[in-house]
């Protein structure tokens, strides 16, 4: 099984880029699971017709002692299984906490073991690198990170704060970062602003996509690129980005 994070500043596409990710690798036969690691909770409305899937932390909320896997893993398009660990009361408690909550959640129901997906997909809010949001770095839970980056200053930021946490537990044997993934802007310089970051942090840019329209068209259509424009040239390139990915991450099987 590949266990594979993707972060990335909050608003820079990457829940977008990890749902046609996961539609194009559900698309070349593997079985994925897709787990939203971001207390808007939307990760993959893309790959549920653009319906929310019910939420760990709500599930635990409204049935603390009943929770079944069927409350808390949706199939969506392709056979993606869609996972969303919630977040707090908007004020109280911690978004950080909900993700290890999720993440012991579906250990105790044995969710790897039952539904045994050849990768799981961690959409991770990078803003911030705290214990909560490190979690599937240090947790073992994923062995290879992508970062989700544009040219824009912020991105930059915070995919350099990414590589620093990962780098502070390097000693440790726990994930590794992978390349970036540049989700073009269109700014000035850009590919030459992304991979300088990318060579003062010790990796490579994977693959840049494009900025298409169509992006923005399967969104409101509450889909993915490669699940309504599987002929576009956007849906190749998040294939391209599939088989890229492939090659960077490990398979513990």
């Amino acid at each position: 099984m590949r266990k594979i994070a993707i972060y990335g500043k909050g608003g820079i596409g990457k829940s977008t880029t990890t749902s046609n990710l996961s539609a194009a690798l559900s698309s070349m036969g593997y079985r994925v699971m897709q787990i939203g690691c971001d207390p808007k909770s939307d990760s993959t409305t893309g790959l549920n017709g653009g319906r929310d899937v019910p939420t760990v932390l709500d599930a635990l909320r409204n049935n603390p002692e009943g929770v079944t896997l069927e409350d808390i893993v949706v199939q969506g398009a392709g056979g993606v299984l869609c996972v969303e660990a919630g977040g707090p009361t908007p004020g109280i408690g911690c978004a950080g906490r909900g993700i290890i909550t999720a993440f012991e959640k579906l250990e105790e129901l044995d969710a790897y073991e039952i539904y045994r997906p050849d990768i799981v997909l961690y959409d991770v809010l990078g803003d911030v690198v705290c214990g909560g949001f490190a979690m599937p770095i240090r947790g073992g839970y994923a062995r290879d990170v992508f970062i989700v980056t544009s040219g824009e200053k912020m991105a930059l930021f915070a995919a350099n704060n990414i590589a620093t946490a990962l780098s502070n537990f390097k000693s440790r044997g726990y994930a590794r970062l992978s390349g970036l993934i540049l989700n073009s802007r269109n700014i000035e310089k850009e590919v030459e602003m992304v991979e300088d970051l990318a060579g003062r942090i010790g990796t490579s840019v994977v693959e840049v996509l494009s900025r298409s329209p169509v992006v923005q068209r399967a969104e409101d259509g509450n889909g993915t690129v490669v699940g309504l424009f599987p002929d576009s040239p956007m849906a190749k390139e998040y294939v391209s980005l599939a088989e890229k990915v492939l090659e960077r991450s490990v398979d513990d099987a």
